[in-house]
């Protein structure tokens, strides 16, 4: 299970964001995951509770996940097509020349924290 070295990454650079910006708390954490990542979401919501439980800065805060739908570009017919679904064949052509656009990402979109009043 490698999604709890990856919430150690993302706790990192959360407090790094967070610590440069003068932010006491953080309420969310928006994650893009891309569909072929590797990464199992459940793991690493999981994982977060575990671990951003133990920092003061992101006690309580929500793991949100967008999930990225992978994406191919064939070179042949110059179309994309969808990955899970069509692998690295083209579905439009049947052309083998083919490479993934999108859908492999693990990024941070979003810090959310509450305003001072």
């Amino acid at each position: 299970m490698h999604e709890l070295g990856i919430v150690f990454y993302i706790i990192r650079d959360v407090k790094q964001a967070a610590q440069e910006n003068g932010v006491d708390h953080v309420d969310a954490v928006v994650m893009d995951i891309g569909e072929v990542s590797t990464i199992i979401p459940d793991y690493l919501t999981d994982c977060w509770r575990w671990a951003a439980d133990k920092e003061d800065i992101l006690r309580g805060a929500e793991l949100k996940i967008n999930t990225v739908p992978a994406v191919s570009w064939c070179e042949d017919c110059r179309r994309e097509f969808g990955t899970v679904l069509h692998g690295k064949t083209c579905p439009h052509c049947g052309g083998a020349h083919t490479y993934l656009l999108r859908g492999n990402e693990v990024e941070i979109k979003q810090i959310e924290v509450k305003t001072k009043e």
